[in-house]
């Protein structure tokens, strides 16, 4: 399966940008009102295209050799996907005050944001591992 490894990547990357992009729309339309954002056929794409990514990702883990992962930037990169799970289903959760939902949905932006650099750094710091080296 090696010999996909490239195009897998890709996909990974394509579904994570897909996923964090429909997140930051489906929020910002939520907190603006709008009542898509929360329809049944908005959450299964949602559903579907996270589906799809953890797909990928497991295909990724089963392909690279473990000592890729020994600085620990993927354990990182899991404990802030989880804060981002919790933190958009807050925010997108009827029945909370807008501000709260506002500021948990910032906070799943950066918890997103942090995802990404960690992921393209391959280091727990993200790009702060430059100035602590």
């Amino acid at each position: 399966m090696i010999e996909f490894y490239p195009q897998i990547k890709q996909f990974h990357i394509m579904l994570a940008l897909v996923s964090g992009g429909l997140f930051a729309l489906r929020g910002g339309f939520a907190l603006a009102g709008a009542r898509w954002p929360r329809s049944l056929p908005v959450k299964w794409l949602s559903y579907s295209i996270d589906t799809a990514l953890l797909t990928a990702a497991l295909m990724l883990l089963t392909i690279l050799p473990w000592a890729m992962f020994s600085n620990g930037w993927l354990v990182a990169k899991l404990v802030l996907l989880v804060a981002y799970v919790v933190l958009g289903v807050m925010a997108l959760r009827d029945g909370r005050p807008r501000r709260q939902r506002a500021a948990w949905y910032a906070a799943a932006l950066l918890a997103f944001a942090a995802i990404y650099a960690i992921a393209r750094a391959h280091h727990p710091l993200g790009p702060l591992a430059a100035a602590f080296a």
